[in-house]
């Protein structure tokens, strides 16, 4: 049998990580989850994510604090990075794109649409 691709989620909000996490988890995935940018930003180098799925408002560090390091790493950078955020301005946007995020979603999403793109990026 396949390896559960696993996906690391970032969110300082518990009920939208338990919530999208029991959605990813009956979709499929295995998820590991941080609350904090410093620890999501040393989970993400720890324990190797077939995908992020980070928000931007953080604790610690911020989404795109983190987004770059890890864009910018030869190491990490193959991993694909969905911004989730309840940041929808076009200058969000565009500093995610500028930080390497290969989607930026905007919170509350659409969940068919949010699993069929990270079916997309992990090429499934």
């Amino acid at each position: 049998m396949d390896k559960k691709p696993k996906i690391l989620l970032v969110d300082d909000e518990p009920d939208v990580l338990s919530m999208t996490k029991m959605r990813l988890a009956s979709a499929g995935y295995e998820v590991i989850t941080a609350e904090e940018g410093v620890m999501a930003y040393n989970m993400a180098k720890s324990e190797a994510p077939n995908l992020i799925i980070l928000d931007v408002m953080l604790p610690g560090m911020d989404g795109y604090h983190i987004c770059r390091l890890l864009k910018f790493d030869q190491k990490y950078r193959g991993i694909p990075i969905i911004m989730l955020t309840a940041r929808g301005q076009k200058e969000d946007q565009e500093l995610g794109a500028k930080v390497g995020a290969d989607c930026y979603m905007v919170k509350p999403f659409d969940p068919k649409e949010f699993l069929d793109k990270i079916k997309e990026l992990l090429k499934i």
